[in-house]
């Protein structure tokens, strides 16, 4: 296994040319390049080392504190997450067309639908948070209200159609 690197450790990378270390994680260095300026690459990259800095090295980088605060927040505290639509679906319309022909239809841009699907999503979510840290309610009736809830994401399925990413899509129950 290759030695990490402390900040202010010299390198010479065969792409890059010559460089210091400015700041280190367990996967990633971030090196300041004579030629090519500032440019992140992996610890086990083929690189020589010129000097190596013998300071301690903090495994965790600025940026993984970061997203886990932005973590805690969105869980504790009801914060929405960029959640991006389908690529196929944007600047879409939904037309909400009623059987009568004497009734006019209904024209909602699809993005301004989609915000109000993640919103609803996101709303379960802190509700299910707060039944779940309740201290007056009762183990049956954190689960009863949990299936409820659990229901309620399978009934929204419909619109997984919607997100981009299958991470954020809804799951209902699942079946053994």
């Amino acid at each position: 296994m290759k030695q990490i690197l402390g900040i202010g450790s010299r390198i010479d990378h065969p792409h890059y040319g010559k460089g210091v270390v400015t700041n280190v994680n367990a996967k990633m260095y971030w090196v300041t390049f004579i030629e090519n300026g500032l440019e992140t690459i992996p610890t086990d990259d083929d690189f020589e080392i010129i000097e190596a800095s013998e300071d301690d090295v903090d495994t965790v980088s600025f940026y993984e504190v970061e997203k886990s605060l932005r973590e805690i927040l969105k869980k504790w505290n009801g914060f929405s997450e960029i959640v991006p639509i389908a690529d196929k679906w944007k600047g879409g319309t939904l037309i909400l067309k009623p059987a009568d022909s004497n009734l006019s239809s209904k024209e909602i841009p699809i993005d301004t639908f989609f915000h109000k699907i993640v919103m609803l999503r996101d709303r379960l979510r802190v509700m299910e948070q707060k039944i779940n840290a309740s201290k007056e309610l009762d183990e049956q009736d954190k689960i009863d209200l949990q299936q409820y809830i659990t229901r309620c994401y399978g009934s929204l399925t419909t619109f997984n159609v919607l997100f981009k990413s299958k991470a954020n899509q809804f799951k209902g129950a699942s079946t053994l």
